[in-house]
């Protein structure tokens, strides 16, 4: 298999305001959120990093997709690294958070075309991909019509419509399902799918059990930052469901229930 990631012991801490201390009710004044965390992941596969809210799955994805720089480790996306090719690395990935959000005054077609121009997709493929993107998504008739007068569904369609715009090959989803209703969730697991067919690397970050066991091929455990186990989906689940396997891996790390 070709190897287009490899995360090799990123790490990260936070400082902690006298607010957030409380919060966490710590009285340290920073909290290590990713801690050592590698794994892998081959062109064509759909990887899932599954953990608890807080577990560092979503700084995890937002250093792979150079938001933010890792305290200590590197990771390689298709040979660019993190930490010293940011720029490269941009290119090469498309991300889509639920921290993504759309100038409301802005159009479908405005933020197609803004994207695209971002990603310096050349000209000539810009309507064809336009024309394809928007025919998956149904945005069509929504092309002009403001965000702030979009359904919760079709913002979301948006946001995934300008994540790919430059047709990358490694695409990262952080929570993608979350607070979604069950059409536009069923329309992001079946794109996921579809990312697969057509050979692209995805990511996906979620505390959802069904929708791991619906897309993904591998999956990373991510419980207090650290990856406790990474395997494939049956070789992890190793004949129960998900979900009671998760819970007594939990268990045992943790030491109590969730």
């Amino acid at each position: 298999m070709e190897e287009l990631l490899s995360v090799e012991k990123l790490h990260k801490t936070f400082k902690l305001s006298s607010k957030q201390q409380k919060l966490e009710r710590t009285n340290s004044k920073y909290k290590v959120a990713v801690d050592g965390i590698s794994f892998k992941a081959y062109k064509g596969e759909v990887f899932g990093l599954l953990g608890p809210n807080g577990a560092g799955k979503t700084t995890t994805l937002r250093m792979l997709a150079t938001l933010i720089k890792p305290d200590g480790g590197d990771a390689l996306i298709d040979g660019a690294s993190i930490v010293k090719e940011a720029d490269k690395v941009r290119q090469k990935i498309g991300f889509l958070t639920s921290e993504l959000k759309l100038e409301e005054y802005f159009t479908p077609n405005y933020l197609y075309y803004f994207f695209s121009e971002l990603h310096k997709v050349p000209e000539d493929i810009r309507e064809k991909r336009k024309e394809e993107i928007f025919s998956l998504f149904e945005i069509g008739k929504f092309a002009e019509v403001k965000v702030a007068d979009l359904s919760t569904g079709m913002k979301q369609k948006v946001s995934l419509a300008v994540s790919i715009v430059h047709d990358p090959d490694i695409i990262i989803f952080d929570e993608p399902t979350n607070g979604l209703d069950v059409l536009t969730a069923r329309v992001v697991t079946d794109f996921i799918q579809t990312l697969k067919e057509r050979g692209k690397t995805v990511i996906v970050s979620t505390h959802i059990f069904s929708l791991i066991e619906r897309v993904c091929d591998r999956v990373g455990i991510i419980i207090d930052g650290k990856m406790i186990l990474c395997d494939t989906l049956d070789n992890i689940k190793a004949g129960q469901s998900l979900e009671d396997k998760f819970f007594d891996i939990y268990k045992e790390t943790v030491g109590t229930e969730i």
